[in-house]
C-alpha cells in the first residue's frame, strides 16, 4: 500500500509539474505580449492600398515563446496565419539569449540573473540550451528551420538575394508565403568566440545586434553598465573583428541597444552600412531607448535604414496613429529612404495592433498626410532594396 501511495503522489507531482510547465511559459506571455483594442477598423481605400503593399518587418521576438507559428494562437503578436493577413512579406525573427533581471532602459549588468533562463528550462527547451547562450541562439533557429521544411507554402527561410528574390517574384505571382530572417538580438550569442559566428551563419542567421541590454565582449550597450546614459563604451576589438566578418558574410548589422560611442565606432568602419531595427526617434519621443537625432541622421547617411518601433517607450503613443506619427517624424529627420518597420512584436511589449491588424497602420499613415509612394517605401520598400543589396549573392 505504502508503494501505491507513493507511486500515486508521484503521478500528482507529476501532473502538477506538467501543468505547470505546459501553463505557466503561456502565462507569462499573455501578460507580457498585450495588444490593446483597435479605435476603429482601416477604411476600404487604406485596405486597398494595403492589400497592394510589400510588406517587411526588422524585428519579432516571437521565436522567444513556446507557440507553433504554423497556428494562430489568442496571445502574443506575430505568427505565421496573422503574418499571412496583415499581407507580411518579410519578418525578421531575432532570438533573444539573454535579459538582465529588473530590466530598464537606463543601466543593466551583464551579472544580473537571466530571466531567459528560467524562460528556457519553463519551456523545457533542450538541456544543452539552459546554460549556453550559442545554443539557445541556434535552437531558436532551428525551431523556424523546421517550421519552414513543415510547412513551405507558409514560410521560407531567407538566406541570400536570390532567396529574396524568388518570394517576391513567387507573392507577386500571388503566393501567399512568407519570407523568414533569422537575426540574433545581441552578439553575446557568440559567447566571445569567433567561431561561433560560423556556426549561427550556417544555421541560417543573416542579422545580429550588437548588444541587448548589457555591455557584453562585443562592446558598450545603451543600457549597460559602462555608461549607457552618455556615450558608452564602444567597440572592443573582438567587436571590430566581429563587425568586419559580418560585413564579408552579407550580414546586417543591427544597432538598436548600442550605446552611442559603439555606433559611431561602427560608422566610422569602412563600409559599414549597419540598421536600427526597432527603435523611436528622440525628437518626436525622448525617453533614453531612443538614440540622438544626429546618430540616426549618420545611420541613414551610409545607407542604412531605421525601423520603427509600435510601443509606447519609444513612439510615446502604441495606438496606430502614434506609429505612425513616429514614422511622419522619421521620414522628417532621415528621409523617406531610410524609414522601415521595426515592430518588436513578441518583445514583452504592448502595441495597439497586432501583425493581423498592420492595415491599420497603413491607415494612420494615409490620414497622416503621407504619399502612397512614400507609404510603400516606409512599409516595405526600403526594407527589401537594403536586403536585395546587402545579403550575400
Amino acid at each position: 500500500m505504502g508503494r501505491k501511495i507513493g507511486l500515486g503522489l508521484a503521478g500528482v507531482v507529476a501532473a502538477a509539474a506538467v501543468g505547470f510547465f505546459s501553463l505557466a511559459p503561456a502565462m507569462v506571455e499573455r501578460a507580457q505580449n498585450g495588444v490593446e483594442p483597435l479605435a476603429k477598423p482601416p477604411s476600404p481605400t487604406a485596405q486597398a492600398l494595403h492589400d497592394a503593399l510589400v510588406i517587411g518587418d526588422w524585428h519579432s521576438d516571437a521565436l522567444l515563446w513556446d507557440r507553433d507559428l504554423t497556428w494562430r494562437a489568442d496571445r502574443g503578436h506575430v505568427d505565421l496565419p496573422r503574418l499571412r493577413e496583415g499581407n507580411v512579406a518579410v519578418q525578421v525573427f531575432t532570438t533573444v539569449t539573454k535579459s538582465p533581471s529588473g530590466l530598464n532602459y537606463e543601466h543593466n549588468s551583464a551579472e544580473a540573473r537571466d530571466d531567459i533562463t528560467l524562460l528556457v528550462v519553463g519551456q523545457l527547451r533542450p538541456p544543452r540550451t539552459w546554460f549556453d547562450l550559442t545554443e539557445r541562439a541556434l535552437d531558436q533557429a532551428a525551431r523556424l528551420t523546421a517550421t519552414a521544411e513543415a510547412a513551405p507554402d507558409q514560410l521560407r527561410i531567407l538566406r541570400t538575394r536570390g532567396d529574396l528574390a524568388a518570394l517576391l517574384a513567387d507573392r507577386a505571382a500571388g503566393a501567399r508565403v512568407v519570407g523568414g530572417l533569422i537575426g540574433a538580438e545581441g552578439g553575446h550569442a557568440l559567447a566571445g568566440d569567433m567561431a561561433n559566428l560560423d556556426r549561427l551563419y550556417e544555421a541560417g542567421f543573416r542579422l545580429m545586434g550588437l548588444t541587448h541590454f548589457f555591455d557584453n565582449e562585443l562592446g558598450g550597450s545603451l543600457h549597460g553598465d559602462s555608461g549607457g546614459n552618455g556615450a558608452g563604451t564602444g567597440l572592443t576589438p573582438f567587436g571590430r573583428a566581429v563587425v568586419e566578418q559580418m560585413q564579408e558574410r552579407g550580414m546586417v548589422i543591427d544597432l538598436a541597444h548600442a550605446s552611442p560611442q559603439m555606433v559611431r565606432d561602427v560608422l566610422a568602419m569602412p563600409g559599414t552600412r549597419p540598421i536600427v531595427s526597432h527603435t523611436g526617434i528622440y525628437s518626436h519621443c525622448q525617453t533614453h531607448r531612443n538614440l540622438p537625432d544626429d546618430l540616426m541622421q549618420a545611420i541613414a547617411a551610409k545607407g542604412g535604414v531605421i525601423g520603427i518601433g509600435f510601443w509606447a517607450d519609444v513612439t510615446c503613443d502604441a495606438s496606430p496613429d502614434g506609429a505612425a506619427e513616429a514614422i511622419v517624424a522619421a521620414v522628417a529627420l532621415v528621409g523617406e529612404n531610410h524609414v522601415s518597420l521595426g515592430s518588436d512584436f513578441d518583445g514583452a511589449v504592448t502595441t495597439g495592433f497586432d501583425a493581423s491588424q498592420l492595415a491599420s497602420l497603413t491607415d494612420a499613415l494615409m490620414r497622416a498626410g503621407l504619399h502612397p509612394d512614400v507609404i510603400a517605401k516606409v512599409m516595405g520598400g526600403n526594407m527589401m532594396r537594403y536586403l536585395a543589396e546587402t545579403l550575400p549573392e
